[in-house]
Protein backbone atom coordinates (compact mmCIF):
# COMPACT_ATOMS: atom_id res chain seq x y z
CA UNK A 1 0.00 0.00 0.00
CA UNK A 2 1.30 3.48 -0.68
CA UNK A 3 3.34 2.82 -3.70
CA UNK A 4 2.31 3.31 -6.59
CA UNK A 5 -0.12 1.25 -8.38
CA UNK A 6 0.12 -1.97 -10.09
CA UNK A 7 0.97 -1.75 -14.32
CA UNK A 8 -1.66 -1.26 -16.53
CA UNK A 9 -3.50 -4.84 -17.20
CA UNK A 10 -3.62 -4.39 -21.17
CA UNK A 11 0.09 -4.02 -21.13
CA UNK A 12 -0.30 -1.21 -22.95
CA UNK A 13 2.80 1.35 -22.41
CA UNK A 14 1.40 4.62 -20.32
CA UNK A 15 1.89 7.60 -22.09
CA UNK A 16 5.44 9.85 -20.85
CA UNK A 17 5.40 10.95 -17.25
CA UNK A 18 6.56 14.32 -17.77
CA UNK A 19 3.12 14.28 -20.19
CA UNK A 20 0.88 12.66 -17.11
CA UNK A 21 2.63 15.11 -14.63
CA UNK A 22 1.63 18.26 -16.97
CA UNK A 23 -1.76 16.78 -16.62
CA UNK A 24 -2.12 16.15 -13.26
CA UNK A 25 -0.98 19.64 -11.75
CA UNK A 26 -3.98 20.98 -14.30
CA UNK A 27 -6.31 18.52 -12.40
CA UNK A 28 -4.98 19.43 -9.21
CA UNK A 29 -5.42 23.30 -10.15
CA UNK A 30 -8.91 22.60 -11.38
CA UNK A 31 -10.05 20.57 -8.48
CA UNK A 32 -8.74 23.07 -5.98
CA UNK A 33 -10.25 25.50 -8.01
CA UNK A 34 -13.52 24.15 -7.61
CA UNK A 35 -13.14 23.80 -4.00
CA UNK A 36 -12.77 27.27 -3.51
CA UNK A 37 -16.03 27.87 -5.20
CA UNK A 38 -17.44 25.76 -3.56
CA UNK A 39 -16.19 26.71 -0.07
CA UNK A 40 -17.16 30.17 -1.24
CA UNK A 41 -20.93 29.38 -2.39
CA UNK A 42 -21.51 28.14 1.58
CA UNK A 43 -23.89 30.35 3.46
CA UNK A 44 -24.99 31.96 0.26
CA UNK A 45 -28.72 31.73 -1.50
CA UNK A 46 -28.62 28.52 -3.86
CA UNK A 47 -30.66 27.93 -6.78
CA UNK A 48 -31.37 24.63 -6.68
CA UNK A 49 -33.08 22.20 -9.64
CA UNK A 50 -34.35 18.55 -9.33
CA UNK A 51 -33.60 16.58 -11.97
CA UNK A 52 -36.42 13.91 -11.38
CA UNK A 53 -39.95 14.61 -10.42
CA UNK A 54 -40.97 12.76 -7.02
CA UNK A 55 -43.96 9.95 -7.80
CA UNK A 56 -47.35 9.60 -5.43
CA UNK A 57 -46.66 12.61 -3.40
CA UNK A 58 -42.38 11.86 -3.02
CA UNK A 59 -40.08 14.86 -3.05
CA UNK A 60 -38.17 15.35 -6.02
CA UNK A 61 -34.39 13.57 -6.12
CA UNK A 62 -30.89 14.81 -7.57
CA UNK A 63 -30.71 18.08 -7.07
CA UNK A 64 -28.52 20.51 -8.87
CA UNK A 65 -27.54 23.72 -7.91
CA UNK A 66 -25.85 26.84 -9.55
CA UNK A 67 -22.62 26.05 -8.23
CA UNK A 68 -22.41 22.26 -9.81
CA UNK A 69 -23.39 24.50 -13.32
CA UNK A 70 -20.78 27.34 -12.51
CA UNK A 71 -17.36 24.74 -11.27
CA UNK A 72 -18.39 22.77 -14.21
CA UNK A 73 -18.21 25.86 -16.60
CA UNK A 74 -15.39 27.02 -15.13
CA UNK A 75 -13.19 23.63 -15.60
CA UNK A 76 -14.56 23.43 -19.16
CA UNK A 77 -13.50 27.22 -19.98
CA UNK A 78 -10.04 26.08 -18.62
CA UNK A 79 -9.20 22.67 -20.66
CA UNK A 80 -10.19 24.54 -24.22
CA UNK A 81 -7.83 27.12 -23.45
CA UNK A 82 -5.24 24.65 -22.34
CA UNK A 83 -6.03 21.39 -24.19
CA UNK A 84 -8.33 21.95 -26.43
CA UNK A 85 -8.06 18.96 -28.54
CA UNK A 86 -9.28 17.50 -25.32
CA UNK A 87 -12.49 15.66 -24.72
CA UNK A 88 -14.98 16.35 -21.97
CA UNK A 89 -17.70 14.42 -20.49
CA UNK A 90 -19.54 16.35 -17.51
CA UNK A 91 -22.69 15.52 -15.34
CA UNK A 92 -24.36 18.38 -16.16
CA UNK A 93 -23.50 19.28 -20.08
CA UNK A 94 -25.05 16.98 -21.90
CA UNK A 95 -23.06 16.35 -24.64
CA UNK A 96 -21.51 13.15 -26.41
CA UNK A 97 -17.56 13.42 -26.28
CA UNK A 98 -15.68 12.83 -29.45
CA UNK A 99 -14.83 9.05 -30.09
CA UNK A 100 -11.41 8.99 -31.40
CA UNK A 101 -9.90 11.75 -28.84
CA UNK A 102 -6.81 10.54 -26.97
CA UNK A 103 -7.20 12.52 -23.95
CA UNK A 104 -11.26 12.34 -22.06
CA UNK A 105 -11.79 14.47 -18.87
CA UNK A 106 -14.89 13.04 -17.02
CA UNK A 107 -16.30 16.01 -14.89
CA UNK A 108 -18.25 15.76 -11.77
CA UNK A 109 -18.42 18.97 -10.15
CA UNK A 110 -20.49 18.12 -6.71
CA UNK A 111 -20.42 14.78 -6.24
CA UNK A 112 -22.46 14.51 -3.07
CA UNK A 113 -24.83 17.50 -4.23
CA UNK A 114 -28.12 16.31 -1.77
CA UNK A 115 -25.53 16.82 0.83
CA UNK A 116 -24.05 19.95 0.06
CA UNK A 117 -27.20 21.58 -0.78
CA UNK A 118 -28.47 20.23 3.31
CA UNK A 119 -25.26 21.53 4.81
CA UNK A 120 -23.89 18.14 5.11
CA UNK A 121 -20.12 18.06 5.12
CA UNK A 122 -19.89 15.26 3.01
CA UNK A 123 -19.31 15.92 -0.87
CA UNK A 124 -16.58 16.84 -3.43
CA UNK A 125 -15.45 18.02 -6.73
CA UNK A 126 -14.29 14.87 -8.74
CA UNK A 127 -11.51 15.13 -11.83
CA UNK A 128 -10.88 11.94 -13.80
CA UNK A 129 -8.49 11.87 -17.30
CA UNK A 130 -8.41 8.85 -19.22
CA UNK A 131 -6.12 7.82 -21.99
CA UNK A 132 -8.02 6.26 -24.79
CA UNK A 133 -10.68 4.73 -21.62
CA UNK A 134 -7.61 4.07 -19.66
CA UNK A 135 -7.85 6.12 -15.87
CA UNK A 136 -4.56 7.97 -15.61
CA UNK A 137 -4.93 10.92 -13.45
CA UNK A 138 -7.27 11.57 -10.84
CA UNK A 139 -7.75 14.54 -9.03
CA UNK A 140 -10.64 14.62 -5.95
CA UNK A 141 -11.23 17.67 -3.95
CA UNK A 142 -12.71 16.48 -0.44
CA UNK A 143 -14.19 18.78 1.63
CA UNK A 144 -13.37 16.40 4.64
CA UNK A 145 -10.13 14.15 4.88
CA UNK A 146 -8.48 11.82 7.87
CA UNK A 147 -6.41 15.20 8.12
CA UNK A 148 -9.98 16.65 9.49
CA UNK A 149 -9.55 19.70 6.36
CA UNK A 150 -10.16 19.97 3.02
CA UNK A 151 -7.62 19.49 0.07
CA UNK A 152 -7.20 17.25 -3.22
CA UNK A 153 -6.16 13.67 -3.43
CA UNK A 154 -4.49 13.50 -6.33
CA UNK A 155 -2.32 11.00 -8.48
CA UNK A 156 -1.20 9.95 -11.69
CA UNK A 157 -0.45 6.08 -13.33
CA UNK A 158 2.63 4.81 -12.18
CA UNK A 159 2.89 7.24 -9.36
CA UNK A 160 1.58 7.22 -5.41
CA UNK A 161 -1.27 8.68 -4.02
CA UNK A 162 -0.93 12.32 -2.56
CA UNK A 163 -3.12 14.98 -0.77
CA UNK A 164 -2.10 18.11 -1.42
CA UNK A 165 0.97 17.69 -3.30
CA UNK A 166 2.55 15.39 -0.42
CA UNK A 167 2.33 11.55 -1.00
CA UNK A 168 0.78 9.62 1.53
CA UNK A 169 2.60 7.32 3.69
CA UNK A 170 2.17 3.76 3.68
CA UNK A 171 1.42 3.79 6.63
CA UNK A 172 -1.73 6.33 6.01
CA UNK A 173 -3.36 3.55 3.62
CA UNK A 174 -2.67 0.95 6.13
CA UNK A 175 -6.00 -0.76 7.97
CA UNK A 176 -5.82 0.08 11.26
CA UNK A 177 -8.88 -1.07 13.19
CA UNK A 178 -9.28 -4.36 13.62
CA UNK A 179 -12.72 -3.95 12.44
CA UNK A 180 -13.07 -1.97 9.34
CA UNK A 181 -15.22 0.22 7.63
CA UNK A 182 -17.02 -0.46 4.01
CA UNK A 183 -18.74 2.23 1.44
CA UNK A 184 -21.94 0.26 0.38
CA UNK A 185 -25.23 1.25 -1.56
CA UNK A 186 -27.66 2.55 -0.05
CA UNK A 187 -30.39 -0.02 1.34
CA UNK A 188 -27.24 -2.19 2.29
CA UNK A 189 -27.32 -3.64 5.98
CA UNK A 190 -25.50 -1.85 8.14
CA UNK A 191 -22.64 -4.91 9.13
CA UNK A 192 -21.24 -7.94 7.25
CA UNK A 193 -19.18 -10.97 9.15
CA UNK A 194 -15.77 -8.91 8.25
CA UNK A 195 -16.86 -4.73 8.20
CA UNK A 196 -19.02 -2.07 9.26
CA UNK A 197 -21.29 -0.52 6.19
CA UNK A 198 -21.59 3.36 5.77
CA UNK A 199 -23.45 4.70 2.73
CA UNK A 200 -22.38 8.96 2.54
CA UNK A 201 -24.08 10.02 -0.35
CA UNK A 202 -20.93 10.22 -2.60
CA UNK A 203 -19.41 7.50 -4.91
CA UNK A 204 -16.64 9.82 -5.76
CA UNK A 205 -16.03 10.53 -2.21
CA UNK A 206 -16.15 6.54 -1.21
CA UNK A 207 -13.51 6.14 -3.87
CA UNK A 208 -10.99 9.00 -2.16
CA UNK A 209 -11.99 7.61 0.88
CA UNK A 210 -10.90 3.67 -0.03
CA UNK A 211 -8.15 4.60 -2.08
CA UNK A 212 -6.75 6.60 1.65
CA UNK A 213 -7.73 3.71 3.73
CA UNK A 214 -10.48 5.22 5.68
CA UNK A 215 -12.90 2.44 4.08
CA UNK A 216 -11.07 -1.34 3.31
CA UNK A 217 -13.56 -1.41 0.45
CA UNK A 218 -16.47 0.38 -1.36
CA UNK A 219 -19.12 -1.26 -4.07
CA UNK A 220 -21.59 0.14 -6.42
CA UNK A 221 -24.18 -0.38 -8.94
CA UNK A 222 -24.17 1.53 -12.63
CA UNK A 223 -23.18 4.68 -11.86
CA UNK A 224 -21.41 7.01 -14.81
CA UNK A 225 -18.17 7.99 -15.77
CA UNK A 226 -17.58 11.08 -13.98
CA UNK A 227 -18.82 9.11 -10.75
CA UNK A 228 -16.10 7.23 -10.59
CA UNK A 229 -13.07 7.93 -13.39
CA UNK A 230 -11.41 9.72 -10.66
CA UNK A 231 -11.66 7.47 -8.10
CA UNK A 232 -10.41 4.60 -9.92
CA UNK A 233 -6.82 6.24 -10.90
CA UNK A 234 -6.88 7.02 -7.35
CA UNK A 235 -7.70 3.70 -6.11
CA UNK A 236 -5.25 2.01 -8.72
CA UNK A 237 -2.46 4.68 -7.51
CA UNK A 238 -2.81 2.90 -3.90
CA UNK A 239 -2.37 -0.36 -5.38
CA UNK A 240 -6.36 -1.50 -4.67
CA UNK A 241 -7.79 -4.03 -6.50
CA UNK A 242 -10.12 -2.33 -8.97
CA UNK A 243 -13.08 -4.55 -10.37
CA UNK A 244 -15.47 -4.40 -12.99
CA UNK A 245 -18.76 -6.69 -13.76
CA UNK A 246 -18.83 -7.71 -17.27
CA UNK A 247 -20.59 -10.87 -19.07
CA UNK A 248 -21.32 -12.23 -15.38
CA UNK A 249 -17.57 -12.34 -14.01
CA UNK A 250 -15.86 -9.61 -11.87
CA UNK A 251 -13.07 -8.73 -13.98
CA UNK A 252 -9.76 -6.56 -13.42
CA UNK A 253 -10.60 -3.11 -14.28
CA UNK A 254 -8.75 -1.78 -16.90
CA UNK A 255 -10.42 0.75 -19.00
CA UNK A 256 -13.91 2.05 -19.93
CA UNK A 257 -15.46 1.39 -22.66
CA UNK A 258 -18.92 2.29 -24.73
CA UNK A 259 -21.25 0.25 -24.15
CA UNK A 260 -22.24 -2.26 -27.45
CA UNK A 261 -25.42 0.01 -28.07
CA UNK A 262 -27.72 2.73 -27.16
CA UNK A 263 -31.29 3.43 -27.39
CA UNK A 264 -30.38 6.63 -29.34
CA UNK A 265 -30.33 6.29 -33.09
CA UNK A 266 -26.21 7.23 -32.83
CA UNK A 267 -22.79 6.06 -31.97
CA UNK A 268 -22.38 4.76 -28.46
CA UNK A 269 -19.37 6.67 -26.73
CA UNK A 270 -17.72 7.24 -23.19
CA UNK A 271 -20.62 9.22 -21.81
CA UNK A 272 -22.53 6.49 -22.42
CA UNK A 273 -20.55 3.75 -19.62
CA UNK A 274 -22.28 2.22 -17.33
CA UNK A 275 -21.42 -0.74 -15.02
CA UNK A 276 -20.99 -2.41 -11.42
CA UNK A 277 -17.52 -1.48 -10.26
CA UNK A 278 -15.83 -3.10 -6.47
CA UNK A 279 -12.58 -1.61 -5.26
CA UNK A 280 -10.61 -2.25 -2.14
CA UNK A 281 -7.88 -4.19 -0.26
CA UNK A 282 -7.48 -7.32 -2.36
CA UNK A 283 -8.05 -9.14 0.87
CA UNK A 284 -11.80 -7.09 1.07
CA UNK A 285 -12.15 -7.78 -2.79
CA UNK A 286 -11.39 -11.39 -2.11
CA UNK A 287 -13.74 -11.50 1.01
CA UNK A 288 -16.60 -9.96 -0.69
CA UNK A 289 -16.57 -12.16 -4.16
CA UNK A 290 -16.54 -15.21 -2.35
CA UNK A 291 -19.53 -14.14 0.59
CA UNK A 292 -21.65 -13.94 -3.20
CA UNK A 293 -20.98 -17.22 -4.23
CA UNK A 294 -23.28 -18.52 -1.14
CA UNK A 295 -26.55 -16.67 0.76
CA UNK A 296 -25.58 -13.97 3.15
CA UNK A 297 -25.04 -10.68 3.89
CA UNK A 298 -23.12 -9.78 1.50
CA UNK A 299 -24.92 -11.88 -1.71
CA UNK A 300 -28.04 -9.65 -0.63
CA UNK A 301 -25.34 -6.13 -1.13
CA UNK A 302 -24.74 -7.39 -4.39
CA UNK A 303 -28.31 -8.10 -5.58
CA UNK A 304 -29.28 -5.02 -4.66
CA UNK A 305 -26.67 -3.18 -6.73
CA UNK A 306 -27.09 -5.12 -9.63
CA UNK A 307 -31.10 -4.31 -9.22
CA UNK A 308 -32.27 -7.79 -8.60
Amino acid sequence: MGEAGPKPVSGEALPPDDELAAVEQAALSFARAAGEAIVASLGTELTIEYKTEGKNGAEPTDPVSQIDRAVEAMIRERLAKEWPDHAIIGEEVDEQPAVDAEYTWAIDPVDGTTNFVNGFPLYCASIGVLHRGRPVVGATWVAASRELRPGVMHSRAGQPLSFEGVAMPASNLEQRARRPLAAAPGGSPGRTPRWDNRVTGSAALECAFTAAGIFTQCSFGGLRIWDLASGIALAQSAGLDVRARRGGEWVAFDRFTPPAQVKEDREPTLRDWSEPVLMGRAESVSHYLSMRKRPGIVATIVRRMLGR
